[in-house]
This record gives C-alpha cells, sequence and structure tokens, in this order.
C-alpha cells in the first residue's frame, strides 16, 4: 500500500538544543503507528512539525506523495495530549465551529456531529458548556471533533489520559475501526499495554535521535532471548531442576500456577532446541505450563533505552 506519511532527515533545534537529529520515518498507509519514547525525547517537537506548528531546520516531510503544506491541514486530525477546547462554549456550537475549520459545511459538520453523539450517546451534552463536563466527557468531545472530517492522518497523543478503563477501551475500539477504514494514525503514549494492542508499527526516540523502528512484531523477534516459562509437576523437583542447570540456562520464576509444581525460566542454550527441553520435561513429570517468554512492548520500551543510555 505505500506509506501515506515519509519524514525525510528532519532536524529541529532550539538554540543550542538540538530537538530532532536527523530523524528519519516511514509511516504506512492504513496503520497504527507507535510514536515511543521517554519525556523530552522529541516526540512533541516532531507532531508540531507534522501539524505545522513549527518548522524544520533541515529535512523534509512527504504527506500522501507531495510535499507537505499549508492545504494538508485539512488531511490531518490532531488530539494533542494538552486539550484545547474553549470551557465557555456550548459543546455543540463548539464542535460545528471546529468543523468549519477543517471545511466542512455548516450542514455536513451537524450531519457527521449527530452521527458520533449518538454513537458515543453523548446527544444530551450538545447544550452543555464545556466546563460543565467531566474530563473523560470533554475528552470524548475532543475525540469527535478530531476525527469528524474523516482526515487521511489522525494523530493522538495520550488518548487515553482521563479516561476509565471502559471508555479507553470504547476509544481503542474506535483507533481499529477508522484503521480499517482506511485511515493512518500516529499514537505517541507511555501506555505500553496500549502499544501492544494497537499498534502496527512503531519507532523509538531517545535524546533527539531514532533508536528503533519498524514493525512491532519484527522488532520483538529482535529482542525475544528463547526464554521458557516452565512448570512441571514431580516428585523430582530438586533432582530435574539441577539436570536443567547442568543444560540450559535457569533463573527463578516469577509466574504463578494454581499448585505447588516446580517453576522455573529456562533460556535454550546453544545446540538446544525447544523440543529438547520439551522432552527432557516430559519425561520428568506432566508439564503443566511451558510458554516462551516473548518481550513486550515495555519490555523493549525499556532495553533500548536502557542500552541507549
Amino acid at each position: 500500500m505505500g506509506n501515506l506519511l515519509e519524514i525525510n532527515n528532519v532536524v529541529k533545534k532550539y538554540g543550542d538544543f538540538t530537538a530532532l537529529n536527523n530523524v528519519s520515518l516511514q509511516i504506512p498507509k492504513g496503520s497504527v503507528f507507535g510514536l515511543l519514547g521517554p519525556n523530552g525525547a522529541g516526540k512533541t517537537s516532531l507532531i508540531r512539525i507534522i501539524n505545522q506548528i513549527t518548522l524544520p531546520d533541515s529535512g523534509s516531510i512527504v504527506l500522501d506523495g507531495e510535499a507537505l503544506q499549508p492545504k494538508h491541514i485539512e488531511d490531518i486530525g490532531y488530539l494533542p495530549e494538552e486539550r484545547g477546547l474553549y470551557k465557555s462554549m456550548k459543546v455543540g456550537e463548539q464542535a460545528l465551529y471546529l468543523a468549519q475549520l477543517k471545511g466542512l459545511s455548516k450542514a455536513e459538520a451537524k450531519k457527521r456531529l449527530k452521527y458520533w453523539f449518538e454513537k458515543f450517546d453523548i446527544s444530551a451534552w450538545w447544550g452543555k458548556k464545556i466546563e460543565e463536563l467531566s474530563k473523560g466527557m470533554a475528552q470524548k468531545v475532543q475525540f469527535i471533533v478530531t476525527v469528524m472530517h474523516q482526515p487521511k492522518l489522525l494523530i493522538f497523543d495520550e488518548p487515553f489520559s482521563g479516561f476509565d478503563p471502559i471508555n479507553a477501551q470504547l476509544i481503542a475500539n474506535e483507533i481499529l475501526q477508522l484503521r480499517d477504514e482506511g485511515a493512518t494514525i500516529i499514537f505517541s503514549t507511555h501506555r505500553m499495554e496500549s502499544v501492544e494492542e494497537l499498534c502496527d508499527d512503531i519507532a523509538l526516540i531517545d535524546k533527539s535521535n531514532k533508536i528503533l523502528d519498524g514493525r512491532l512484531i519484527d522488532i520483538k523477534r529482535e529482542f525475544r532471548t528463547n526464554t521458557f516459562q516452565v512448570g512441571l509437576d514431580t516428585d523430582n523437583a530438586k533432582e530435574v531442576e539441577a539436570t536443567l542447570r547442568e543444560k540450559f540456562d535457569v533463573s527463578p520464576a516469577d509466574f504463578k500456577l494454581l499448585s505447588d509444581e516446580l517453576c522455573l525460566n529456562v533460556k535454550l542454550t546453544e545446540g538446544n532446541s525447544a523440543n529438547d527441553l520439551l522432552g527432557y520435561l516430559s519425561g520428568k513429570g506432566q508439564v503443566q505450563h511451558f510458554v516462551e517468554l516473548i518481550p513486550n512492548a515495555n519490555d523493549i520500551f525499556i532495553q533500548a533505552i536502557g542500552k541507549n543510555s
């Protein structure tokens, strides 16, 4: 399908401070792309450049085959971490105003807002002022005004802030549906469980530099350690553990089973396979648990940042 957004060798400096150092990214069409990194890494600077709030000092950005231009503002929906609704305005009045800024006619804006307000069951909020809403309620309104003009590119910066688990899942489902309908989404968050649930591709920025990027599943393969959680029901636990330590790298396990089976983390050594390990265990008792420890987004984040430091 190609890339919707290409960021080529972007540099951004503020005085003597370099916020982005020659950063290049490719955002595939119809994907959820996780833009990750610790506080101060440069993520917000990059998002501001994509939204043309600021300009890069050098480098280029291409949106859907064209150099990024002011006209592309209508092709982008941006939900900032610091929300920007006018508290004294009424919900419906403000939503109509923001929709028209994105190029919708008043009639079309009303039609789309009616759909979203009914979908989120918030039609009764139309005449309320933003200041009368809870943070989570205001978040729903902000989400709607971000997506209702059906932009090619959506940028969500910490979209679940202020939501309870039920509404966070509601928004997560909407993000996946928008992707399935053709939208391309940049998703910036510190919630690694959301990265696992939503992201097809990720990039990790640290200290102004991109330190890794690619498909999440491919990055997980790169970070795998061939370690297995093992749970064995056996009458000879000490003997089995001693033998395992001779053949494999063994460490204590932090998972729980329903009874007092032998629980270990076992890392394969050179010349041994998962089948070798499973075959040995099967001959020594009843295997209750045998799962490869696949690195999650949180593990990858911590390891990559630690290595870069």
